[in-house]
């Protein structure tokens, strides 16, 4: 049964080392409770208390981290049915399929093309994560080579697919040094992916039939020592698939039945016959439960949707959506722009930023940090008071950028005047309209 957060607080070494890379051992105790930790994040935990320890701290839903670099990522280790009961943690990483028939060149060009492919979205950089390898012919040399190229060429993590233990293994020997996923094990070769799984210490796929075929692979991989495993049902019927990653969350999470309690992976590539079609496929497992999904190629409309909506999905409801605190270009402003500064409220930055766009008159716009709340909230909470907003001023670095003093605020925080020119005294602090629709005429007077 599990262990509620101050139980297994009881158990830990309270020490409050921060090792775990939460400050306190309570707080690693919660986070444990919720699923939201593994124990092994603890140096200090004794055996014993491991012991009692590792079925309950043990997520519904293990997280299973994919690849090595600036694109590694990780699916699963969700704890919730529903993102308003409280947040999905790791969005669902996205690939594109290449068979490994792909001439070298074709697929150089081909990773270039995609590489591009880099959003910019409420100060995020929003990109793809994953390439699929898939064996089309058994030619073990011709997959290692393009595993080879995709590893050591781009930035993007690997898929390495096909049921032969041979093909598979100079694959790995090609790439292992970027963690790739291997997919897939299935019932005839279960023991031979297994043992190179393991060998490897790389995440293993497995594959059935059906969701009831899963549970006899993923317990023997589990008693083979295998932890890091992702599911496929092996559905590629767009009804039938939907309600198995349903199936498969609720079993999971409700029943906590740990041989289901994986992150699984879906091919849209695999289930339609263009890219439109993928697309709106993608988007359903994106929202109900997949745990990464793979498409047969990228194309900038079909991708920058998805990872939008993946970013809205897996932004926890509770806290408010940001941009980073800075200094933001709307335009080309010079040393004789003016100067703006709002809160960093996603929905108020791209309100103002549109209007200023609008306006036709390069600007400034500082960002501060208030916690992501808007600017009548933050300055009632405190937030955005004059002396912050005076010292974030001060230290942002804007004074190098322009020639003249002035700042502009947000009508609603007209009241922080007073203290921003305490803590500004060399500088002249206007009021701004109230409502962003009325900016685009105040630059203009100015």
């Amino acid at each position: 049964m599990a262990l509620t957060g101050i139980q297994i607080f009881k158990l830990l070494p309270k020490t409050n080392c921060k090792e775990c890379g939460v400050p306190t051992c309570l707080a690693f105790a919660m986070n444990l409770a919720s699923g939201k930790a593994e124990l092994d994040a603890c140096p200090y935990v004794s055996d014993e208390a491991r012991e009692q320890l590792a079925e309950a701290s043990a997520p519904p839903i293990r997280p299973v981290v994919l690849g090595q670099g600036v694109r590694k990522t990780k699916a699963g280790g969700e704890t919730v049915l529903y993102r308003h009961e409280k947040t999905f943690y790791s969005p669902t990483p996205v690939g594109a399929l290449v068979g490994s028939d792909i001439a070298a060149a074709d697929l150089e060009d081909k990773l270039k093309t995609w590489n591009a492919f880099q959003f910019e979205r409420v100060g995020l950089n929003l990109r793809p994560e994953l390439v699929a390898i898939k064996d089309v012919n058994g030619d073990k040399d011709a997959f290692a080579a393009a595993a080879k190229i995709i590893a050591e060429t781009s930035e993007f993590n690997l898929v390495l697919m096909t049921e032969d233990a041979d093909v598979m293994a100079a694959g790995i020997e090609a790439s292992k040094f970027k963690r790739p996923l291997i997919y897939a094990a299935t019932e005839g070769n279960v023991d031979a992916f297994g043992a190179l799984a393991k060998d490897n210490d790389l995440p293993l796929a497995v594959k059935a039939d059906s969701v009831e075929g899963l549970v006899p692979l993923t317990t023997k991989l589990m008693e083979m020592g295998l932890k890091d495993l992702v599911i496929d049902s092996g559905s590629r019927e767009i009804k039938q698939a939907f309600e198995d990653q349903i199936v498969i969350r609720r079993a999971a999470l409700k029943s906590l039945n740990r041989a289901l309690g994986f992150p699984t992976i879906t091919f849209p590539c695999e289930m339609a016959s263009n890219l439109d079609m993928e697309t709106l496929i993608a988007a359903m497992f994106i929202a109900k439960y997949g745990g990464i999904t793979i498409l047969s190629d990228f194309k900038g409309g079909s991708l920058f949707s998805l990872l939008v909506e993946r970013l809205n999905i897996f932004t926890d409801p509770q806290r408010p959506m940001t941009v980073t605190e800075g200094i933001y270009e709307v335009g080309s402003p010079d040393e004789n722009s003016p100067v703006l500064v709002t809160t960093n409220f996603a929905l108020t930055y791209f309100i103002v930023s549109g209007e200023i766009e609008g306006s036709k008159v390069p600007t400034w716009l500082l960002i501060k940090d208030a916690e992501g709340l808007s600017v009548l909230t933050a300055w009632a909470a405190g937030k955005f008071s004059g002396d912050d907003v005076g010292m974030f001023i001060k230290k942002c670095g804007i004074a190098d950028k322009i020639k003249h003093n002035e700042v502009v605020i947000p009508g609603y925080a007209a009241a922080i005047v007073g203290d921003m020119e305490e803590e500004l005294p060399d500088w002249t602090v206007t009021v701004g309209p109230r409502e962003a629709a009325h900016i685009p005429a105040f630059l203009k007077s100015k």
